[in-house]
């Protein structure tokens, strides 16, 4: 079964038919995928819904679609994974992204912050992760304003991602409160 998480302002919830086209136009905005190699296609963006609710069925938790609680417009998603098995860090990451639209208003942090307590106090997870291209000043902002610490010693070369700007990652980590 999957979890919802509400927040204030948001819920985190398993996936709809009508995300399918917010999520498609999110991944062919060049802003929204600025730090990543490429825009999505249709079908490569539907394809990724059908992963992330799958697992969300399977697991319970992993990145849920976010909207927000008094329009029930979708704006992005937020959530847990288990860092891919090709990076050269381990555990598991917390991450989001939200449409143009949504950008400035504190969604990211809030929605971060939601998945971050789901992951301490109901997987008991003893410190989560955030991972991030170099270049990428927002997400990293938003990671600070989270808690999470940055030790440029994790940083990496990111073994999935072709050779570019976008291959040097950062990593940010923040450890259960005691």
């Amino acid at each position: 079964m999957t979890t919802q998480l509400r927040t204030e302002r948001l819920v985190l919830r398993g996936w709809r038919e009508s995300d399918l086209a917010p999520w498609a136009e999110m991944n062919a905005d060049p802003e929204v995928r600025e730090h990543f190699p490429g825009l999505l296609s249709r079908e490569e963006s539907d394809a990724s819904v059908a992963r992330f609710q799958e697992e969300l069925e399977r697991r319970g938790w992993g990145w849920w679609a976010v909207e927000v609680r008094d329009t029930g417009e979708f704006v992005g998603f937020a959530g847990l994974d288990p860092v891919e098995d090709e990076l050269p860090v381990d555990g598991v990451e917390a991450g989001w992204r939200l449409a143009r639209s949504a950008w400035g208003h504190g969604y990211a942090t809030e929605a971060a912050r939601a998945a971050l307590e789901f992951g301490f106090d109901s997987l008991d997870l003893t410190e989560i992760l955030a991972i991030t291209t170099a270049t990428n000043l927002r997400s990293q902002a938003v990671m600070r304003r989270l808690g999470m610490t940055h030790d440029p010693a994790d940083d990496f070369e990111d073994p999935t991602v072709p050779p570019g700007p976008l291959r040097s990652s950062v990593v940010y980590r923040l450890p259960r409160a005691r």
